[in-house]
Parts: structure tokens; sequence; C-alpha cells
């Protein structure tokens, strides 16, 4: 096959041209009424009470952390295995990132293994569903109750997720959401934010926004009222045209996620029995929201079987090493190589696969062939 496969493609089209062409008639391009909407359907997909759209799941992470009163001299507790960004939006809100291993079977924030990084210092955990499976947000809640502590979700991957029958949002403070290009939402950037809490909704409205009290929307609507400035904030709101993007889509959210689901199953039966692969366990009780098609190859293979699929037209990532012996991160909160061990051993061997809905089954099917093929010759 001399067609590349590219790793993710969306699958945008009329319908998000339509929405932009209704935006660019209207005279507000920034936050406004499509915002408005986006975010209502967005809170009701979830069960949440409230949902505010921003510009990147960075953005809502760092918010929620301000919103809560959490800076510097203060300890969140999280997962060296997720992108960088899950602990950089700790450090710009001033606190520490402590790490806390993960499950070797998941690679998720193992919550049995929290309560005994808990100082006096500390005053958040911040997990992360990563791929897409949720992780035991149940057990965090306990825990985090018996020590008073907030709970900030990373969704990135995990819009469309549920386990236990509790879905992102329902056992936290806030919720954090990514649209990014290659997300199972997208509108290229972009994120959202979802809370419960009426006090926290009104203070992400203000942080969002430079912590004015009064938005172009709103000058708009009611006429030039004088505007007030009651906090320091920052410039996280989310435009009409990215939520313009994303209003289309939330109609396909589940057709899609099932598309999703038949393709893992692909994947996983022509994969069945390949020696030196393995395969993210799952829970039986769980939703996987699908975002990712991680496998893990031996470590000492790995970098070949990346780098050689690509060769091949097969657009093939690394989602992700582990953060904590990341150049930054190692010399600034002194984090060295055996820290964490399952989330090294994952960073050694993890790479990610093509995967997105409209890929088509013969693709998989050529993926894993190759795959299977290059594995032998790597051996």
């Amino acid at each position: 096959m001399s067609k590349i496969i590219p790793f993710y493609m969306h699958d945008l089209g009329q319908a998000e041209l339509d929405a932009i062409g209704s935006v660019l008639a209207g005279p507000i391009l920034t936050t406004g009424e499509t915002v408005a909407r986006f975010e209502n359907e967005f809170a009701a997909f979830l069960g949440r009470k409230h949902a505010l759209g921003v510009t990147s799941c960075t953005g809502a992470l760092h918010m929620s952390l301000l919103a809560l009163g959490i800076g510097p001299g203060d300890e969140v507790i999280t997962t060296p295995m997720t992108f960088i960004a899950t602990s950089t939006a700790i450090l710009e809100a001033g606190a520490r990132p402590v790490f806390v291993d993960v499950e070797p079977d998941t690679g998720n924030l193992d919550a049995t293994k929290i309560e005994a990084a808990i100082t006096s210092r500390t005053k958040a955990i911040l997990p992360v569903h990563l791929y897409g499976l949720m992780c035991d947000m149940r057990a965090i809640r306990q825990v985090a109750d018996r020590h008073g502590l907030r709970i900030v979700e990373d969704c990135a991957h995990c819009v469309e997720g549920e386990r236990d029958g509790i879905k992102p949002g329902e056992l936290s403070d806030t919720a954090c959401f990514s649209f990014y290009a290659t997300k199972n939402l997208t509108c290229g950037e972009g994120g959202a934010v979802v809370t419960d809490s009426d006090e926290l909704a009104d203070k992400l409205k203000l942080l969002r926004h430079h912590g004015m009290t009064k938005t172009a929307a709103d000058r708009q609507r009611e006429g030039y009222k004088h505007w007030d400035m009651t906090m320091l904030g920052w410039k996280y709101n989310m435009d009409n045209i990215q939520a313009a993007l994303l209003l289309p889509q939330m109609q396909r959210l589940h057709r899609k996620l099932d598309r999703r689901h038949i393709l893992a199953r692909l994947y996983e039966d022509h994969l069945a029995g390949l020696e030196g692969i393995r395969l993210p366990n799952s829970r039986a009780d769980a939703i996987h929201a699908r975002h990712l098609y991680p496998v893990w190859v031996d470590a000492d293979r790995r970098d070949r079987v990346v780098e050689t699929l690509n060769k091949a037209g097969i657009g093939t990532v690394v989602n992700y090493r582990a953060i904590h012996l990341l150049s930054y991160f190692a010399e600034t909160l002194g984090y060295k190589a055996g820290d964490f061990p399952n989330a090294e051993r994952i960073g050694d061997e993890t790479l990610s696969l093509p995967f997105y809905p409209t890929m088509p089954e013969k693709h998989v099917v050529h993926v894993a062939a190759t795959l299977r093929k290059l594995m032998a010759e790597v051996g």
C-alpha cells in the first residue's frame, strides 16, 4: 500500500463550514452566543451544571487551580505519565507538582499510592484519564475527602468516558477538556472546564477574561456600560468561531465513539498473540473514550519500531515519555530514573498507532500486519 496512513484525520466538513458562516454573518467573532450554545450543550452532555469554553485544556487546568486558591507553597499530586501541560499548569499557578506512580496495566494514576505522597502542603489531586480510560474516581474521591483535598480532573482524552457509572466532573471540583487538533472533539485549539459549583463558575468566568465584569458581547448586547476589573485574570476565553466548529460535532460524538470501539476491537484481533507487544488494559466497569490506540513494545525495540513504521508511511507517535525524566522537571523538581518505575517502563515502551473514526478498516489491518512483520524483523 503506497498511500500514507496518517496518525489522525479530522472529520470536519460542510456542517462545520455552515456553522462558521453563520458566525461570520454576525457582528461578534469573540466570546458570544455561539460559545454560550456550545457551553449549554457540553454541560448537558456531561450532566454538569456549568461549562465554560476556553482556549485550551492547559488554560482550564491553570484557571481551576487559581479559582481553588492553589498557589505558591502548595503541592498538587499528579501523574508523571501524561502530556507536560498537566504539570506545567500546576507550576504556572505557582504550586509544585508531586508525582505518584501509575497502574502498571493502564498507565493511570494509582489511587492506592496517593495517600503516601500527601503532606501538610498538599492541596489537591490532579488525575489524568490516560488514553480515554477514567481513573478510579471513587477511590480518589475517598482519599480527597479523608484529607480535605480538592480534585481537578484532566479529561483531555476523555469527553465520552464513564466508570462505575461516574462521568467526568461528577466527583471533582472541576474537570478540564482539550479540543486540540487530534482530540475526539476538536476545533484545532480550544478547551473547556466544567463544574457544579456556582461559586467556582463565577470565578472562572472572571479568570478567563482578564478579571473583567463585561465582555465584548455584553457591550454589544446591552450598549456600552462601564466595566470593572475585580481580580487578576488571564486571556483564556473561547471565541465563536471555535464554538461553531464544535457544535455540529456534539451530535456525532456517540456515533464516532461506536466507530472507535469497532476499530479498537479490530486492532486487538489482528495483534492478538503477537510476541513483544502488550496492550494497555481497560476496566470492566468503564466506558473507554478511546482517544488513542497505544501499544507497548519492548523498550529495546520501541524507537526502531516507531521510526520504521513512519518510514513505511504509517503515522506513529509516542504518548508519552515519563515526564519526570524530561530535563526541565528533573532539574527543577529533582526527580531521577527509578522514582516511578511503572511510568518509566510505559514511557520507554509506548507508541500510538493511527486511530480515528473515518479510518478504513483495511488500514487497520494493514497497520497491524506491518507491525507484526516488523516485530519479527527487529526481534
